[in-house]
């Protein structure tokens, strides 16, 4: 028979009930200050966007005006201007193509069947988004579904471009510091970069070829982190061509450049890596002062990442990076051992990149490196 639950069982049961909810109204509230400012202007471009289909274009029935502010915008504040304009283009295409379809054809299950297959086809021929392709095809299947829901079809269609202008312009004239994902990302990517060579020169030092493997895994695994700083930087720097934030298009264009920079250099020590392979499963070189080298590389990536992500000084990076560039002399490294000269010759490239990332002319870069 099983004992019934005593006074502290309860006591600690309802203690990780309160705790349970005070996490989750934490979290909820959490989630409504991050949204507020963003919901508000997207719920004011939906209702403004209602009140010019309404009293400036004179539509008794505006639906397609908010409803396009409303799901171009959404409800986050990181809006890139490309997926807006998708959206936009997408809801005026799938509403242009139902009122076509039902003006010459009626409504019907293969009205319906009809207008989808063209609308699909059309945002395709626009462009490659699929944000476009997918509205185009919601909002027909709304205005053939449903054909009274708004008057007359040039209404419709031009309520949904007042929808899809207000929410360009919101997107456009608020865009929030652009620069803050492109930082967050290339942070992470140069974190990856430095805790590859940081396995790869624990392996080398070691003479441990699990190590060395996984460090070309990590390598290869960063390649989606890398490539997302990449775009998340050009797509800040277009942005700020055209909104309030053309300030920070210095910052921008210089993230974008680092970011090709740092792919450059994972691409090198990857190549590094493969090569590390064979001479550690050999066992019979020394590899201390190749170590050592990336070690200091690794140290001189991190500091980098962390002005990245703070758009901080780059100095202190560049320094140890140009000491580090500096010894990488193949004729000193292991006592004439050609393979792990080879290897100090592998390191001098993206040596160079991240010198250049660090804010070093690539001249600069090119004569930090000993003359062979």
């Amino acid at each position: 028979m099983s004992a019934l639950p005593g006074p502290a069982d309860e006591v600690l049961r309802r203690a990780m009930r309160s705790l349970v909810l005070r996490t989750r109204a934490r979290q909820g509230w959490t989630r409504v200050r991050s949204g507020l400012v963003p919901i508000g202007q997207a719920a004011l471009a939906a209702g403004a966007a209602y009140a010019v289909a309404l009293h400036v274009l004179g539509h008794p029935m505006p639906f397609f005006a908010p409803v396009a502010a409303w799901i171009c915008l959404g409800f986050t504040a990181q809006r890139d201007v490309r997926r807006v304009a998708e959206l936009a283009v997408g809801v005026a295409v799938g509403v242009g193509m139902g009122d076509l379809v039902v003006h010459l054809i009626g409504s019907g299950w293969w009205q319906l069947t009809v207008v989808l297959f063209f609308s699909a086809l059309v945002a395709r021929f626009i462009d490659r988004g699929a944000l476009l392709v997918t509205q185009a095809g919601a909002q027909a299947i709304i205005v053939v579904g449903l054909p009274a829901v708004s008057g007359g079809a040039v209404g419709r269609w031009t309520d949904a471009l007042v929808g899809g202008a207000f929410a360009l312009l919101v997107a456009v004239l608020t865009p929030g510091d652009t620069r803050r994902r492109p930082r967050a990302l290339g942070e992470r990517a140069l974190v990856e970069l430095a805790q590859t060579l940081e396995t790869l020169a624990r392996g080398l030092r070691s003479h441990d070829e699990e190590d060395v493997a996984a460090a070309l895994v990590r390598g290869r695994a960063s390649e989606p982190v890398l490539d997302e700083w990449l775009e998340a930087s050009q797509g800040a720097r277009e942005l700020a061509r055209v909104s309030v934030g053309r300030g920070h298009r210095t910052e921008l264009a210089r993230l974008e450049v680092q970011a090709v920079l740092a792919d450059r250099a994972m691409r090198s020590i990857r190549v590094l890596a493969r090569r590390a392979q064979p001479v550690v499963r050999a066992g019979t070189h020394d590899l201390r002062t190749v170590a050592g080298l990336v070690e200091r590389f690794a140290a001189g990536v991190r500091l980098l990442a962390s002005a990245v992500a703070v758009n901080g000084d780059t100095a202190p990076a560049r320094r140890l990076l140009t000491e580090v560039t500096a010894l990488a002399d193949p004729r000193g490294a292991g006592d004439g051992d050609w393979q792990v000269q080879s290897m100090v010759m592998l390191l001098r490239s993206p040596l160079v990149d991240a010198l250049e990332a660090a804010g070093a002319s690539p001249g600069e870069a090119r004569d930090a490196l000993p003359e062979l």
